[in-house]
């Protein structure tokens, strides 16, 4: 008898296999605000597998890091967190992303490695995304037509185990019709695909409703669709299902991993359970990453928060 793919196995009843490989971008941000700067490992696919494995799944994270003193801070930031890497090597250096807060309203600043980040699909990384039972695919160069090629080129069976969320940035866009051409390709051939309202605005300057649609309409699994204090909504076969922001106790602190968690949280949840079958199960999965997300938004920074003290894991200094 042949043996299975791990997709298949993840889709039996009570085989827990969960691997979990993300791909995309590792980086620096650097935060400036009236009161100085601070200093933050981060990047969407780096905070996605970190608040993965918090959430006890074993995750691999493939990114570009440069030979450089920024490199060693994030190896050693996902060592503590028992992410696994597979590491591109970049000419140029590490990627940062300085988020300038001094007047009020953020301002956005990449350096070259992150304009021009890549990753190298050599046997290592093929080897890591050959041994997912699920692929998170965020902040990925869409508008970099080599890289899109190759990493079509790498994923067997994509509509089974992938999942993409877009996430692009201003200051690192060189061809937003492109990325916009293969992030939709992308997500056509994805289990889900997830967009936010500002991804709507910079690539199509139009709604969220009217990007949900154009996915839609190329045939993701599921679209997962968040809008800031608006909430978050999962479309899919059935009847869309919303779910609004979840209050806790204690203000809002910083925004930036509100995406992330989410998420991750739901990679989770589809990792352990499978893609939902039922808006109950979805609206589920769906209140359970706003919870996350909400507790990760009260403190600084991007981390991935469990808002259970008992059930909060160990973050290292």
């Amino acid at each position: 008898m042949a043996e299975l793919t791990h997709a298949e196995r993840m889709t039996q009843a009570g085989d827990p296999a969960r691997r979990i490989t993300v791909v995309g971008d590792a980086l620096i941000d650097e935060l400036r605000d009236p009161s100085g700067f601070r200093e933050f490992v981060g990047g969407a696919a780096l905070n996605v597998a970190v608040g993965l494995s918090l959430l006890g799944e074993d995750v691999t994270l493939v990114a570009m890091l440069g030979d450089d003193d920024a490199g060693d801070h994030i190896r050693s930031f996902l060592r503590d967190f028992g992410v696994h890497l597979v590491e591109s090597a970049s000419a140029h250096g590490t990627s940062r992303a300085i988020s300038d807060r001094t007047d009020g309203e953020p301002r956005y600043e990449f350096n070259e490695a992150a304009k021009r980040r890549g990753i190298r699909f050599d046997d290592a990384t093929r080897g890591a995304l050959d041994d997912a039972d699920l692929v998170v695919v965020s902040c990925y160069p869409f508008d970099d037509e080599e890289q899109y090629v190759a990493l079509v080129d790498a994923i067997a069976d994509p509509e089974r185990r992938v999942i993409v969320d877009g996430n692009p940035r201003a200051g690192m866009l060189h061809d937003r019709e492109r990325f916009l051409a293969n992030f939709e390709d992308f997500a056509s051939r994805s289990l889900l695909a997830k967009v936010g309202d500002e991804d709507a605005e910079l690539l199509l300057g139009d709604s969220l409703d009217a990007f949900v649609e154009r996915l839609r309409a190329a045939g993701p699994g599921a679209v997962l669709a968040t809008a800031g204090r608006d909430g978050a909504t999962i479309y899919h076969d059935e009847r869309p299902v919303h779910a609004r922001i979840v209050p806790l106790p204690g203000p809002v602190i910083d925004t930036m991993g509100a995406g992330d968690a989410t998420l991750a949280a739901m990679v989770r949840r589809i990792a352990e359970d499978g893609l939902p079958a039922t808006s109950k199960a979805w609206a589920h999965a769906l209140h359970e990453s706003m919870v996350i997300a909400a507790a990760t938004v009260r403190r600084e920074g991007a981390l991935l928060r469990i808002p259970h003290e008992d059930a909060e894991p160990s973050y290292p200094s």
